[in-house]
Parts: C-alpha cells; structure tokens; sequence
C-alpha cells in the first residue's frame, strides 16, 4: 500500500464495519479533500472491555464493501487481527490526560486500544488526512493529541455528526434497539438540546447537568454521565467560565453524555460557543 499511495494525498476514514450514513458521510467528505480514499474494516478488539459487546458487535462486510463500491472508494482495508497485532493483542500506546474524564471512568483502557490502533492504521495507510465523527468526540480529542504527541504527519479532520430526522444520532449500535426503545432514544439528543437552552438562559451548568440526568432516568435510561465540559479540555464548565472569551472567542463547550436505554449504550453531545 506504500508504494501505491506515493506522492497521493490520501485521506482515511477508520471504521468498524456495519457502516451507515455517518460512515458515508465521511468518505464523501474524503473524496472532495483528497486524490485517494482508503477506508479500513477493523473491529478492534483492545478497545473493548471484558464486559463488552466485542463478541456480539454488528457485522456484514459483504453489505459494507458493496456501499463502498457504491462512493467508488479506492481502496478497502480490512485486516485480520494476526495481521495488526502480530505479537498478540495488547494496547501498546498510551492515550494521553483527555482520555481519563467522561468515556474514560466507565471504559478504562477503551483510548488506550483505540490509539493502539489507530497508530498502527496510520503506519499502514499513510494518509493525508483521517476523518472521524463528532459523536465520538472525546475520541477525536484523545487521537488528536496522540497524533501531535507522536509527531505523525496526519491532519485529523472531525466531521458533524449525521442524524436520523427526530435526532438520534447514526450508530453501528443502534441495530440493538428494539422498536419501542427506537422511539424514545432520540431522547438524548432532544435532552441535550435543552441543557444547551438552560445554559444560555443562565442557569449554573451543575444544575442542568442534574436536571438532565434525572429527566434521562425517569424517561428510562440508564444515566453514566452528563457533562457540561470545556471543549478542548474537557474541564468541567463553571459560570464564570461560560462568560470568558478564549483568544477574543467564546469559549468552545461540549455537552456530552452516555446512558444505556434498555441494553444499548449510546453517546451523543452538542459542540457550540458560549
């Protein structure tokens, strides 16, 4: 693939497979932005917990690889687990201080895999580019910081996060809702959205991180955070905070939740400036 992608400007778009629209959406984006696309298949098994759904994780590669022959991707990379860890499978690259809040309290070791193999994709692929989604943002945090920590030669591109039309942000793990929890999951976002009015009406960020994670529970779902967070650093937001600028801007703030509804977890947040 080193040879192939000389000269190229490459861009990459990792994923795990069962792709959907928000997978598409970022292979689109590469094509506009780049002479080649690459898109790997790869469901890693280090960023999964004992606990998790490794195991059970959606897959239909015949499915994946006709969408991507479809967006006439250029090149498909889909890896045996030999193939990536050949020494067996382990996480050899620390992720580094943004991984500890949010994802990290409930997922310990989740970055760490998750930069382990991203590094070794990077090493593989040599883009230009990689794209990922904003619904994983503290992932694009933690991979950023890796990337300028490592000094790898990549630009991370972090694209919006594609929605169905009530809101529910576009996830492999959706399939797992049944068709009663379909209908109350876009919940979240809708919560989000609110917490996000509260905050510009003026009400102190804790207490809309109390009320929305109590309105979560008593709609059902199973509330692991609710964080109001200081977006380049995931720093609990304050009031005083919300009215200082950054560099003459409005501060970059993040609201960011996981909740599992029924056996489902699912991660959403809202990105905007005070």
């Amino acid at each position: 693939m080193k040879s192939w992608i000389q000269n190229r400007r490459v861009g990459f778009v990792p994923t795990m497979g069962f792709l959907h629209e928000g997978h598409l959406a970022l292979v689109r984006r590469a094509k506009k932005e780049n002479d080649a696309v690459v898109v790997s298949i790869f469901v890693n098994p280090t960023q999964f917990g004992p606990k998790e759904d490794f195991g059970k994780y959606p897959r239909n590669l015949k499915k994946d690889l006709a969408f991507l022959k479809k967006e006439r991707v250029d090149a498909v990379f889909v890896p045996s687990v030999s193939d990536l860890y050949p020494d067996g499978v382990k996480a050899t690259v620390k992720a580094g201080p943004l991984s500890k809040p949010l994802e990290g309290k409930f997922r310990p070791g989740h970055f760490d895999g998750v930069c382990t193999v991203v590094a070794k994709l990077f090493d593989v692929v040599r883009p230009s580019r990689a794209y990922f989604g904003q619904k994983d943002f503290q992932q694009c945090l933690v991979i950023k910081e890796m990337v300028d920590r490592l000094k790898l030669p990549v630009k991370i591109v972090v694209c919006p996060t594609v929605r169905e039309k009530d809101g529910l942000a576009l996830s492999s793990r959706n399939v797992y809702l049944s068709p009663q929890e379909r209908t109350m999951a876009p919940v979240l976002h809708q919560t989000l959205l609110q917490a996000k009015k509260d905050l510009h009406a003026g009400e102190n960020p804790r207490n809309v991180e109390k009320t929305a994670a109590t309105v979560l529970t008593l709609m059902g779902f199973k509330v692991q955070y609710f964080s109001i967070a200081d977006a380049e650093t995931l720093a609990p937001i304050v009031n005083a905070a919300l009215k200082k600028k950054v560099n003459g801007k409005r501060r970059p703030v993040v609201i960011a939740a996981a909740a599992y509804f029924g056996k489902t977890r699912l991660i959403d947040n809202v990105l905007f400036r005070a």
